[in-house]
């Protein structure tokens, strides 16, 4: 296992660094330029699209805009948010928040471009039923001769998809908050403990993924809205109790981001590739990931569903993470805290300012967090073995994943972080060269679809 773990390690640090960093960020930040901040300028009308204004029941696609965003937010708004914002804090302090806000600005962008090509170039699979993901857009885009890059993109999604994060976090902090204060089991009781809530896990999850699309978007419809408000507002009570210990944190974020005194050492250049890191595991804005959900939406307006999902990362990123972030900072846990541990320093945030039932309350959070990401990163990582595979053995699939929820209660969160991110950096190469490619067939699509809207309101009046 130490073996496996160095490997991992290394694999890692070697898939991001500066090259992805450039791949990443700076074309995020090329595709915000050249669309000339499409993000910002029509944030109204993406609210409009997603509250079913211009819903098309004729069009093509399995689920509404909505469905789309709220079963992608389903595996964004997850443990990322919870146990990655706090992995990213103790490891390299204050600043990564920083350099989460820059990755999710750009990620508007990049997230405009590749789910809006995610129906633009949608394909079919083998039962030509119609299909959408960076597997499809590479191939339906760019042509077959590019076929190499959505391989890789699958190969890489069947790994970085896998539910071992989720189960890791979930089974941890039910042992640390309510197992072990409870003398249920004890920390030498770790492994069996863990082993058997993943195994108790692995049932709702897998009772949900025989249930396809249709019931996976039917449960985030319901869940997401749910565990963002019940989050938020633990969070903010957190913040509201420690309100005078803000500003100095806000200034010592901005401070340690352009200097990295608060854990390494001066490190910026690592403090940014952490914040880019922990930013794509969080809003996976350049991976490829939501593009897969979004390419299933019922619309013929493909500007349209970009514009949905560029609201992704600055819910995601912006607000939620932002949050988690500030907790964590105000209730000073983050000082000294174990950097292989994510969610307990969190539980701890909650517990400094709601003795009696903070740490409960986030258990609650934390199981609706991880179960929605469960579910649709299973919808994810079919899709990927589908294209590889075909369905003939779609069914081992979806054995193997519920297996990973079992195996993941169970093993290290470093080697899982370390795995997971170096499948996300490889995800990340066909899915940003793709955007980056093809994003002038973006533009012209996105010209003519403001000009329609315009020549449709000035007619109205």
């Amino acid at each position: 296992m130490e073996n496996i773990e160095t490997f991992l390690a290394e694999a890692s640090s070697l898939a991001w660094g500066m090259p992805l960093l450039i791949l990443l960020m700076g074309g995020g930040l090329f595709l915000m330029l050249y669309c000339r901040f499409v993000p910002f300028r029509h944030l109204g009308h993406s609210i409009e699209i997603l509250r079913g204004k211009y819903v098309d029941p004729n069009a093509p696609g399995k689920i509404s805009p909505f469905q789309a965003m709220a079963s992608a937010l389903a595996s964004t708004i997850g443990m990322g948010n919870i146990s990655g914002v706090a992995v990213g804090i103790a490891m390299g302090g204050p600043g990564v928040l920083f350099w989460m806000w820059v990755s999710a600005i750009v990620g508007m962008a990049t997230k405009f471009f590749t789910c809006t090509l995610s129906v633009m170039y949608r394909g079919r699979n083998e039962r030509g039923e119609v299909e959408g993901g960076p597997m499809y857009m590479v191939t339906e885009g760019l042509g077959q001769k590019w076929k190499p890059l959505s391989i890789l993109f699958a190969a890489a999604g069947l790994i970085g998809t896998l539910p071992l994060f989720q189960s890791n976090q979930l089974t941890q902090i039910v042992r640390d908050v309510v197992l072990v204060p409870s003398g249920v089991v004890t920390n030498e009781d770790a492994f069996l403990s863990n082993l058997f809530m993943g195994i108790a896990l692995a049932f709702p999850v897998a009772i949900i993924m025989f249930g396809g699309l249709q019931r996976i978007a039917s449960v985030a419809t319901k869940l997401v809205p749910l565990m963002v408000v019940l989050y938020t507002g633990s969070v903010l009570y957190i913040i509201g109790v420690n309100i005078s210990a803000v500003p100095s944190m806000f200034a010592m974020i901005f401070e340690d981001a352009f200097t990295g005194n608060a854990v390494l050492g001066g490190a910026v250049m690592q403090i940014i590739i952490m914040g880019a890191r922990r930013a794509s595991f969080s809003n996976e804005a350049g991976i490829g990931t939501a593009a897969m959900m979004h390419g299933e939406s019922q619309t013929n307006e493909p500007v349209r569903e970009g514009l949905v999902a560029m609201l992704e990362p600055f819910i995601d990123t912006i607000i939620v993470c932002t949050m988690t972030g500030l907790a964590i900072l105000v209730t000073g846990v983050w000082q000294g805290a174990d950097t292989g541990n994510g969610v307990s320093m969190t539980a701890q945030a909650f517990e400094a300012a709601m003795p009696v039932m903070g740490k409960y309350l986030l258990v609650i959070c934390v199981f609706i967090f991880a179960f929605t990401s469960l579910f649709s990163y299973c919808y994810y990582g079919s899709k990927c073995f589908t294209y590889l595979f075909g369905f003939k053995y779609r069914r081992a699939y979806d054995f193997f994943y519920i297996s990973t929820v079992i195996i993941g209660a169970v093993v290290t969160m470093k080697s899982i972080i370390d795995l997971i991110d170096t499948s996300f950096a490889l995800m990340a190469i066909p899915t940003m060269a793709c955007a980056l490619i093809l994003s002038p067939k973006v533009m012209t699509a996105a010209k003519d679809y403001f000009a329609r809207m315009k020549a449709e309101r000035l007619s109205s009046r």
